[in-house]
């Protein structure tokens, strides 16, 4: 068995930080604050709290939501294999923002599948819908899971600016 770097340390304790998080303010919405099954509670300006049950895929307004019991295990199969691909694959990381990114998404994917086990759905519940830009409702595991893709984008990037950078002189000659 090979060695964890200790950036895949810290990707995979920022990934159970996300997980505890997400299941705190889960169970805070489900249980403490209980928010009514239809309508939204304003915090403050345009930010709600709406309690809403997607039984499909994040951020496609409940995607693949026919044959639920079916989708619902297909989904949480497919969200373990891929954090553990991702488990695999961050070990040996390098970069801090790569392992940032891959720590997020592991995280997120993690504190959905826990709802999807545990409830047949996830629960969502920060509605930003009145500004006009982001219409879907969602929760701290989508947040991270979104964040992380979005780091994970500017890493690559990074890199290859790195890449040519390196090839630059060498493409001059």
């Amino acid at each position: 068995m090979t060695s964890i770097t200790k950036l895949g340390w810290t990707a995979l304790v920022l990934a159970l930080a996300v997980i505890v998080i997400d299941q705190a303010t889960k169970a805070w919405i489900l249980t403490g604050l209980n928010l009514p099954l239809r309508g939204s509670v304003q915090l403050a300006g345009p930010f709600y709290l709406t309690m809403v049950w997607n039984p499909g895929v994040s951020f496609v307004g409940g995607f693949l939501q026919a044959h639920k019991e079916v989708v619902r295990w297909l989904l949480a199969v497919f969200s373990i294999g891929v954090s553990a691909v991702l488990v695999s694959w961050v070990r040996k990381a390098e970069r801090p923002l790569f392992a940032m990114a891959i720590g997020l998404v592991i995280g997120g994917a993690i504190g959905n599948v826990i709802d999807r086990i545990r409830f047949g759905a996830v629960a969502d519940f920060i509605d930003v819908s009145r500004l006009f830009y982001f219409p879907w409702i969602f929760n701290v595991a989508d947040s991270a899971i979104t964040v992380g893709i979005c780091l994970l984008l500017v890493d690559m990037l990074r890199q290859d600016g790195k890449e040519r950078a390196k090839r630059a002189p060498q493409d001059a000659a």
